[in-house]
């Protein structure tokens, strides 16, 4: 059993929020220790070699150009050279008995904000006037923001602002659904309209769309590298048992390395940078009356899980030219052509697209995303590739000659938290557990919803806490995307 290490922070997690605390405080002159039980950094968003397949998947996580914090996370440690940027989205509509895959796109254009993407919008043929005509009254209740409260499900706008059937299905759905991976029952209006005031209406940098061109472990392991470069000493496959407050007033951690070893870490401050299911199990390890406990576990039955289900195909020809697309009228929300996408690190740097390139030789690697996948929890693999495989042949006819070489069903039943209608009076602050315990995560008051920039900007605010205890005013938030255009005005 190893002696106890006295840093002047130690923070529990190595995803996203964990990171970005430990960047911060360590690029401030504090001491960290940051204990992760997987043996790499990133949390959620993690990608690793499929043991059957002897390839390397995650489940696609991307950025827009309204989240800040991250991106400026990414820069300071240099995974923002890894990201592909598009300043359009491409929306597929299947084919039908007589009818080709139609396609519409959705891009910015001359015009200022909020109205840069108008032109697009009134041209793309996946919606009528009609359906247009109901969007942009809709969107118009968000032109000076979004509610300040959550307790109005997204379905109850829906039905408020009169939209269409084929405007929930070809444009709502797949964006909110795919943002906040939950139904509209589960979603709060309030989250729902600041995807659409951040991307859509307050500056047309805002939507821009950047996926990583690096496996999602590659990509974040930048992050981890900055951190320890400034001296944080990150410990990896430290699942840690329990916490406890110590009579001299340091915090505690009890944590495994898997093979029988135990090894105490000690701090006068904690960050539990974690999902909030674990947040939970470590609180329960605090005696009953410790007013940590009290103040934070009774919070925490308030939340619930949204899964997210991968289909990952290995085709032994190309079916696309497009690099990213959003699916309409199937189960399917997102397609990534990854063997695309990873091609940027044959290069140093980000670049934009052109028509012109071409997709390399070789297996070509598709990634089809099911956000808010209930049903397929209870659906067998083989069920779930069978589904998605007839749905991507209406997509794509080239599909129907393809040979699939290699596939793969991924599940995560635990992807993100739903941000439920009333749930911001349950997402606690990072000093709300007090006695220098402090929280971290998406899931806690970050003014996000579950999204990385929620999770960075969690991380930042839980360091600013620290600090503040120790009497230092540092501010580590970035601050967001000034309005470009008329928004400047309203």
């Amino acid at each position: 059993m190893s002696q106890p290490t006295t840093p002047d922070v130690l923070i529990l997690g190595a995803g996203a929020a964990g990171l970005a605390a430990a960047v911060a405080l360590s690029g401030a002159g504090a001491t960290v220790s940051l204990l992760e039980r997987r043996p790499f950094a990133g949390g959620r968003a993690y990608s690793y070699t499929h043991p059957a397949l002897n390839e390397v998947v995650d489940s696609q996580h991307v950025l827009l150009g309204c989240c800040t914090n991250l991106l400026d996370l990414c820069r300071l440690c240099g995974a923002a050279e890894h990201i592909r940027w598009y300043d359009s989205i491409t929306f597929l509509e299947p084919s039908g008995a007589k009818n080709p895959p139609r396609r519409s796109e959705i891009a910015a254009g001359s015009l200022p904000a909020p109205a840069h993407n108008t032109l697009s919008f009134l041209r793309a043929p996946m919606l009528s006037l009609v359906d247009k005509s109901r969007i942009a009254l809709g969107l118009l209740g968000f032109l000076r923001g979004y509610p300040v409260r959550d307790d109005e499900p997204f379905s109850a706008w829906l039905k408020r602002t009169g939209q269409t059937e084929r405007a929930i299905r070809h444009f709502w759905e797949p964006i909110i659904v795919g943002t906040l991976n939950d139904t509209f029952e589960r979603c709060s209006t309030r989250y729902a309209g600041q995807v659409f005031y951040e991307s859509f209406l307050r500056s047309a940098a805002g939507g821009r769309f950047g996926i990583p061109s690096q496996p999602l472990s590659e990509f974040y392991g930048l992050v981890a590298r900055l951190a320890v470069q400034q001296g944080t000493v990150l410990h990896y496959r430290s699942s840690v048992e329990s916490i406890e407050v110590l009579p001299d007033g340091l915090w505690q951690a009890v944590a495994s390395d898997g093979s029988g070893g135990v090894t105490r870490h000690t701090a006068p401050s904690l960050i539990l940078a974690l999902p909030f299911e674990q947040t939970a199990r470590l609180l329960a390890t605090l005696p009953e009356e410790s007013p940590q406990r009290q103040r934070i576990l009774p919070l925490l039955s308030h939340f619930i899980h949204a899964p997210i289900t991968t289909v990952h195909l290995w085709l032994d020809r190309a079916i696309t030219d497009l690099d990213h697309a959003a699916l309409l009228d199937t189960r399917i929300q997102w397609l990534f052509n990854k063997t695309r996408i990873r091609s940027l690190e044959t290069a140093s740097r980000s670049v934009e697209i052109r028509d012109s390139e071409q997709t390399p030789t070789g297996s070509h690697y598709l990634e089809l995303v099911i956000s808010a996948s209930h049903a397929e929890l209870g659906q067998r693999p083989e069920q779930i590739l069978h589904s998605a495989t007839d749905e991507l042949a209406r997509f794509f006819p080239e599909f129907r000659q393809a040979k699939v070489l290699k596939s793969a069903v991924l599940k995560e039943a635990r992807a993100t938290f739903s941000v439920t209608p009333g749930l911001d009076r349950f997402r606690p602050a990072a000093e709300a557990p007090g006695g220098n315990l402090y929280l971290a995560g998406d899931w806690t008051q970050s003014g996000w919803p579950a999204t990385m920039e929620g999770a960075v900007r969690s991380g930042r605010l839980a360091a600013e806490a620290v600090a503040r205890a120790t009497g230092n005013a540092a501010n580590f938030l970035a601050p967001g995307l000034p309005p470009a255009g008329w928004m400047k005005w309203l």
